[in-house]
């Protein structure tokens, strides 16, 4: 039988050179299709949050949605969604974060989290860091408290982990 992150792993498809040359692509189309693979995936990610007094999960758009509010529903948690510019309705507080050849940024309803809440962020991968840390950033101008990060995928090598120190990171899988 296999252990639970060979068979999630078995789900994720290789896409070499896409979006561009050089970068391998960690497809999880294939495992948000399978029930079992999508319900084991939720379950990881919430699992060592449980029992910690999650108010809010936060997931930023697009694969954050799916998986936030999964897990959220799993630790009775609400949900904070953080968008692109332009994109949220009602007051908003924005954070700018580096990309590889430039800067983009993220926006999150003012009132979307009271001071003293704890928040767990998810999202589908941690790669450089750089959405994390602003979603990170806005939820502790709102006065929330970090409770920690949960990704499903983390590539290792990109060191991303490094610049949300000193949060606690969990990830279900690593890629080196």
């Amino acid at each position: 039988m296999l252990d639970s992150e060979q068979r999630l792993k078995r789900l994720i498809r290789d896409i070499p050179d896409f979006p561009k040359p050089g970068i391998l692509f960690r497809d999880i189309t294939p495992l948000l299709s399978d029930a079992s693979g999508l319900a084991l995936s939720v379950e990881l990610l919430a699992n060592p949050f449980r029992g910690k007094r999650i108010d809010l999960v936060v997931g930023a758009e697009s694969r954050g949605f799916i998986f936030g509010t999964a897990v959220a529903c799993c630790l009775s948690a609400g949900f904070i969604i953080v968008r692109k510019p332009g994109k949220l309705p009602h007051q908003r507080i924005s954070q700018s974060y580096e990309l590889e050849y430039g800067t983009d940024s993220l926006e999150m309803h003012a009132d979307a989290i009271v001071k003293g809440q704890r928040v767990l962020v998810v999202d589908d991968l941690l790669a450089t860091g750089g959405t994390m840390k602003a979603c990170c950033q806005m939820v502790q101008k709102l006065g929330g408290e970090l409770a920690g990060i949960a990704v499903l995928i983390e590539l290792a090598s990109l060191k991303g982990r490094d610049r949300l120190a000193p949060t606690p990171v969990h990830s279900v899988l690593r890629y080196e």
